[in-house]
C-alpha cells in the first residue's frame, strides 16, 4: 500500500523522467513514455515492497533529497533539496541531451513492532541490518532487469530500455540510493547486478 506521500514521489518522479526523455518529442510520445516509465517505477517499488513484507520490515518510498551540503550533521540545508527533480534535468542540460539520468527515487526501512518484540520483547525495537536493506534494494533492480529481458524478447523495445536504464542509474552507490544501500549491505551482490546492468546498457548502445 502506498500513501500519499509515496504516491506524490512516484507522480513527480514520472513526470521528471518523461520530460527529460521525451524532450523534443510529440505529446503522444510524452504520454506514452511516461506511462511506460510509471510501470518501470511501480514494478521496482513493487518487488521492494513485497521483499520488505517477507522480511517482516516496512518500507516507504520518497523523492531523493539532499539534507546536508557538508558531512557533519548540523551542516544542513533550511529545507531539503529535491535531488531527484534537480539532478536529471542538469545532466539532461550539462550532456546536451545525451544522458537520461533516471534515479529520482529512494528508500528508508524500518523493523515492524512484532518483528521488534519477538526477536527483544514486547518493549523493544530492532533495527533493520544493512544486509536486508540491500536485499530490498537489489529487489526492485533484479525485478527492472527481468523485465528488460523479457521486453527484449518479446519486441518491446523501449519498455526494454527503460527498465534496463532505471535498475543502472539507480545502482550508482551515491547519496543514499538504492546502489548504496546494496553496496554496503552485499558488495558481492552489487558487483554482479552492476555488471549484468552495465552489460545491458551497452548491448542497447549496440543494438541502437
Amino acid at each position: 500500500m502506498l500513501n500519499q506521500k509515496e504516491i506524490s514521489a512516484i507522480l513527480i518522479s514520472t513526470l521528471t523522467l518523461g520530460i527529460i526523455i521525451s524532450l523534443i518529442e510529440t505529446w503522444n510520445i510524452f504520454f506514452i513514455t511516461t506511462g511506460l516509465i510509471l510501470i518501470v517505477i511501480l514494478l521496482n517499488i513493487t518487488a521492494k515492497k513485497v521483499t520488505s513484507f517477507y522480511l517482516e520490515t516496512e518500507t516507504e518510498i520518497s523523492l531523493w533529497e539532499f539534507k546536508k551540503f557538508w558531512y557533519k550533521k548540523h551542516h544542513k540545508f533550511p529545507k531539503p533539496i529535491p535531488a531527484g527533480v534537480l539532478i536529471p534535468l542538469a545532466i539532461k542540460f550539462f550532456s546536451v541531451g545525451l544522458i537520461n539520468w533516471m534515479a529520482c527515487l529512494t528508500f528508508e526501512v524500518k523493523g515492524k513492532v512484532y518483528k521488534a518484540a519477538k526477536r527483544h520483547g514486547l518493549y523493544s525495537f530492532s533495527g533493520v541490518t544493512e544486509s536486508e536493506m540491500g536485499w530490498i534494494g537489489a529487489a526492485g533492480i533484479i525485478t527492472n532487469i527481468f523485465f528488460a529481458i523479457l521486453g527484449y524478447i518479446m519486441g518491446y523495445g523501449q519498455f526494454a530500455q527503460l527498465n534496463i536504464l532505471y535498475a543502472f542509474f539507480n545502482l550508482f552507490p551515491l547519496s543514499n540510493l538504492d546502489g548504496s544501500k546494496i553496496f554496503f549491505g552485499n558488495k558481492l551482490l552489487w558487483a554482479i547486478l552492476a555488471i549484468i546492468a552495465s552489460m545491458g546498457v551497452l548491448g542497447m548502445l549496440v543494438i541502437v
